[in-house]
């Protein structure tokens, strides 16, 4: 007898109906499973039967073959288990088949019938939703991350006896809801309120987290890089729900969602450490997941010790840093994760890190400081549009007791200039454009209007700093977030003046 039973295989970060094919017919008693099946699935022969027959359901003793389609994807994971035992219960009349098809069914079997939490469960409970099916079914340790969705009942299951009791209409399962609620001042421990001195720094950080730019800090050893960097999420504006559930998928796909907290409402802050691979950086491996350029999405990604990553792993930056994607290819599949994030680099001015310190003496010869240098492409500073210079603080102004600006009172003027920018680009024939930093060269033409002092203030600069076309582009992306920082809807020269202060370490330093 034939049963089919619906899926979904998780692609990148959304899900892909699979339909799950059950033919037993007369035979030796094998097990088959085709469709482009990992190993994992291949695996699940066992875990299904033991699973039905610890359950005490009968497990017939013939030929079965499974089809996963299409069978020009390939699936992996073990997130078939439940639809392939309801597929075989289905095909021997132990379950009816109407009720079946009302739902899309994802989970993990264990050998006494429990079922497991799955990777994905919010992708898969979209899909539902996409399919216009009544509900899905999924394991009770994912109900509330899938339960986020609307329009589509999430029913969660402890063990296969409670499937088949209700799809047999002996019980009933109350579908989960959730209330989805982001809060507007999400707490922070810490605060800009702590840090000493380096004004000039914070408004860089300032300038950077309006426009959603990327940032370099260079000082010594002890300046402050680090602890300026921390403090970064609490002047951040909130997630949006658009924003929040963009971020879930990812970390659901990553398997990092807690059970008691289904979305994720604060924007990532990842600080990977300078020994990572290019999969961890990336993403990718033997099944590819997410990497921190991703898991970063919609936040913050922190690189301390910048030069000390590996010149590989930084040059693979490029893209996502230019795109905002990353792409991973296999020879089965290409898959593509969203890293739209802020990175915000901190590095040392030189292998010991006291050159140009006021108080210590670097011991560094000018070979040392260039190769250490030389392991940052220019190509991929091009790309970064604040550098800054974190200097070491001096006596009186460690002493000093007074606080600095609170992190409420600098997310308040970032939060105007990000609405600033979401009311210009709102509308723009489809084009997802949130911050200034995101503007194309067509956007930047058309919002980057010059005064006639502003446009001979950069030319001359042009000339002195020697910046490239894409160097170029940045300064004035940042003048244009300093302007919405001032409210001023032309960009004049005080604003492209600053602008250019941060490309200025590209000469001294670099």
């Amino acid at each position: 007898m034939l049963a089919k039973v619906l899926s979904a295989a998780v692609i990148g970060i959304n899900a892909t109906p699979v339909e799950v094919e059950i033919d037993i017919s007369l035979g030796l008693p094998t097990m088959n499973i085709v469709g482009l099946a990992d190993t994992a699935i291949q695996e699940s022969k066992e875990r299904v039967r033991s699973g039905i027959s610890n359950s005490e359901f009968e497990f017939p003793l013939k030929r079965v073959v499974i089809n996963l389609a299409p069978a020009d994807i390939k699936k992996e994971g073990p997130v078939f288990d439940l639809p392939i035992a309801l597929g075989i219960m289905a095909a021997t009349e132990q379950v009816p088949h109407e009720k079946l098809q009302d739902y899309l069914i994802a989970g993990e079997l264990s050998l006494t019938g429990e079922i497991r939490r799955i990777t994905g469960a919010l992708l898969v409970a979209i899909c539902a939703k996409e399919l216009g099916k009544k509900g899905v079914v999924i394991p009770k340790d994912n109900a509330t991350e899938a339960s986020i969705v609307d329009g589509v009942d999430v029913l969660a299951v402890a063990d296969l006896n409670q499937v088949v009791d209700f799809l047999r209409n002996k019980i009933s399962i109350v579908p989960q809801r959730q209330r989805i609620e982001i809060s507007e001042n999400g707490h922070f421990e810490p605060d800009f309120a702590d840090v000493k001195g380096q004004e000039h720094v914070k408004r860089a950080l300032e300038v950077a987290a309006a426009g959603g730019h990327n940032i370099l800090l260079i000082g010594p050893p002890g300046s402050g890089k680090t602890m300026l960097a921390s403090r970064i999420p609490s002047i951040l504006p909130s997630l949006n729900l658009d924003e929040a559930i963009e971020v879930t998928k990812v970390y659901s796909v990553a398997g990092m969602l807690k059970s008691d907290e289904p979305l994720v409402t604060i924007r990532p802050f990842r600080e990977p450490h300078h020994t990572i691979s290019h999969a961890g950086l990336i993403g990718g491996g033997s099944h590819p997941r997410p990497g921190e350029v991703s898991l970063a999405h919609n936040g913050v990604l922190f690189l301390d010790e910048f030069p000390e990553f590996s010149k590989g792993v930084l040059q693979v930056l490029r893209q996502p840093l230019e795109e905002g994607r990353v792409t991973i290819s296999r020879a089965s599949a290409s898959l593509t994760y969203p890293a739209k994030f802020m990175l915000c680099a901190a590095m040392n001015p030189c292998p010991c890190g006291h050159l140009g310190d006021r108080i210590k003496q670097c011991i560094c010869n000018p070979h040392k400081v260039q190769r250490y240098r030389g392991k940052i492409s220019g190509p991929l500073l091009d790309r970064i549009d604040i550098h800054v210079e974190v200097p070491r603080l001096t006596k009186e102004e460690l002493i000093r007791s007074t606080d600095g600006e609170r992190s409420a009172d600098i997310k308040r003027r970032i939060g105007m200039a990000r609405d600033v920018q979401s009311r210009r680009f709102k509308g723009l024939d489809g084009r997802s454009i949130l911050t200034n930093s995101r503007m194309r060269a067509r956007e930047a033409k058309e919002f980057c209007s010059l005064t006639q002092r502003a446009s001979v203030f950069l030319e001359a600069s042009i000339d002195k700093l020697g910046l490239s076309g894409r160097a170029f582009e940045r300064v004035l992306k940042v003048a244009r977030t300093i302007a919405d920082l001032a409210e001023k809807e032309v960009i004049d020269v005080e604003h492209v003046a600053e602008a250019v202060q941060y490309r200025s370490l590209d000469r001294q330093y670099l």
